[in-house]
């Protein structure tokens, strides 16, 4: 009895053994796909940002309802705050709340002219892109995917 134990014993450890030496052999196989992004990465990225930028304040604009003249001074406004933002969001802060209070602060002070030149609307438009609760309405929505269950459980 005590050697049928040790028998089964040796061989769970023996399969058990073989199986790890087989996984590892073919994690080594797999090529590392992992790279740090080149100059012609980040460059092309960046030229992919600022035109997902100048579309997305277009889009913007044309659902206010101001005149010309306004929408120009916003759309400058708007480019202005985006790239403070940025600026505000690089730097280094040592809390996460420093970094938040920041931006909050930056969202209250700068558009402060451009409340007298814009209609009240069109100005609870601009918070709430602020807030992020501004919506695309070009953008589709993401439907959600429901998993596959398992039929023969």
């Amino acid at each position: 009895m005590k050697k049928l134990v040790l028998l089964f014993f040796i061989l769970f450890l023996g399969f058990n053994l073989s199986a790890q030496i087989q996984r590892n052999r073919g994690a080594r196989q797999i090529p590392q796909t992992n790279r740090e992004p080149t100059a012609a990465d980040i460059a092309k990225r960046e030229r992919m940002i600022e035109e997902r930028k100048a579309e997305f304040i277009d889009k913007f604009l044309s659902t206010l309802e101001a005149d010309d003249f306004q929408k120009e001074i916003t759309k400058q406004y708007l480019y202005s705050y985006f790239d403070k933002k940025m600026e505000v969001l690089k730097v280094p802060y040592e809390r996460s709340f420093e970094r938040e209070e920041a931006v909050k602060k930056l969202n209250e002070s700068h558009f402060l002219e451009l409340k007298e030149l814009i209609s009240k609307p069109d100005m609870e438009k601009i918070q709430k892109l602020l807030d992020g609760e501004y919506e695309e309405e070009g953008k589709k929505k993401k439907k959600k995917k429901r998993k596959k269950r398992d039929k023969n459980k």
